[in-house]
């Protein structure tokens, strides 16, 4: 069987203050243009099956527009005659169960298509193969439970497909993000892995992949790298990339040495490099070492003629002789701080002891590269 899985699409994203003609934020627009391109590319390939890996949007509450743009790819995969199987992830699934969820609807509108996004396993038997989901869960131990579920319930005779929506420890992150669940990849048994979460395709172990996003959502994501859907070979079990076109270039220009520059040369720096700045590119530009002063007298209606044609252009400069006077933390009592803090928070629905570990260990890292 083929298999096409798409993964993070994050319908309704937007940022920047930048809009279509039509009102819609370019970057909102952005994400709906990559998943629809992502959706041809995988009927292209004539599937037998199309996945959908979890964070198809952005919010547990998506608007109307990012709905609509989500049931017409549902819409178009059902014109094709390919089943479908969805699961949630940690964007789209409501903390609260009782509040609903939109794949709730589509689930009612779609019959036939299977979805998991209840906050439970679900089993899907398909011709020569089952796919095992595990959507998003609110706390580690249900998604262990969920995830020893679908391996006791494996078919003997058939392929096993799982579907989930971790981290693993195994693949190094690149940003914090909400809601995750870390999972060791040992956990994640079936003979065929397809993951959603992490925005870069990946191989995790063989028979184990991350399909990566369908468009890139910062420079964290690896800009570099193509984004696009997977098709796996559930006989072979070869898996490979798909690139799909039409997302947004992010580019790091040249950074500007501006140690030693005085005002005039600091802004002729800048003016040269981001003119450069390919239409309709997010772009930014560090300034390493500059003078604040000189920073400060930059013409910034000339750097923004000069860039006129991209999308955004950030500055990030990188201040020389600057320093400042702050009064000195007592590192060693921070864990005891950070616990006290978790210990009064409401945290219904998330996992507080991973919270509490994740934060002590985040600053006992900081603690001993500050060399408290």
């Amino acid at each position: 069987m083929r298999v096409a899985a798409l993964g993070d699409a994050h319908l309704g994203r937007s940022y920047y203050p930048v809009t279509t003609p039509e009102g819609v934020n370019q970057r909102e627009r952005d994400f709906e243009l990559a998943f629809e391109v992502a959706i041809d590319a995988a009927l292209a390939e004539e599937p037998d099956l199309v996945v959908w890996l979890g964070d198809v949007f952005d919010h547990p509450r998506p608007t109307y527009r990012s709905f609509r743009v989500a049931q017409r790819g549902l819409a178009r995969i059902r014109e094709h005659g390919i089943a479908a199987v969805v699961i949630t992830g940690n964007h789209d699934t409501p903390r609260l169960p009782g509040t609903g969820s939109p794949y709730s609807a589509l689930a009612d509108a779609f019959d036939g298509m299977h979805f998991a996004h209840r906050l439970t396993y679900e089993r899907f038997e398909l011709p020569g193969l089952v796919v095992h989901a595990v959507p998003q869960m609110l706390t580690v131990e249900a998604t262990l439970a969920a995830l020893d579920r679908a391996h006791a319930e494996r078919s003997l005779d058939r392929t096993n497909l799982l579907l989930t929506h971790p981290r693993v420890p195994q693949v190094e992150p690149r940003y914090a993000d909400i809601n995750e669940i870390e999972v060791d990849a040992g956990r994640i048994r079936a003979d065929l892995v397809l993951l959603g979460h992490f925005h870069i395709h990946t191989t995790v172990r063989p028979g184990m992949w991350y399909a990566g996003s369908t468009e890139t959502f910062s420079f964290a994501d690896d800009p570099q790298r193509p984004k696009g859907i997977v098709l796996l070979d559930t006989d072979s079990g070869e898996c490979r990339h798909v690139p799909v076109e039409s997302q947004r270039p992010l580019v790091t220009l040249e950074t500007v040495e501006a140690l030693g520059l005085g005002p005039r040369e600091v802004e002729e720096a800048v003016l040269a490099r981001v003119s450069t700045v390919p239409d309709g590119a997010v772009a930014r530009l560090f300034i390493d070492g500059v003078d604040p002063e000189a920073y400060r007298l930059l013409d910034t209606d000339a750097v923004r003629e000069a860039h006129r044609g991209a999308l955004w252009c950030k500055l990030e400069p990188r201040f020389a002789g600057v320093s400042a006077e702050v009064e000195a933390v007592d590192l060693e009592s921070m864990p005891a701080r950070w616990a006290r803090y978790v210990a009064g928070q409401d945290l219904t629905g998330f996992d507080r002891e991973r919270i509490d570990r994740t934060g002590a260990e985040y600053l006992a890292r900081a603690v001993e590269e500050a060399g408290a």
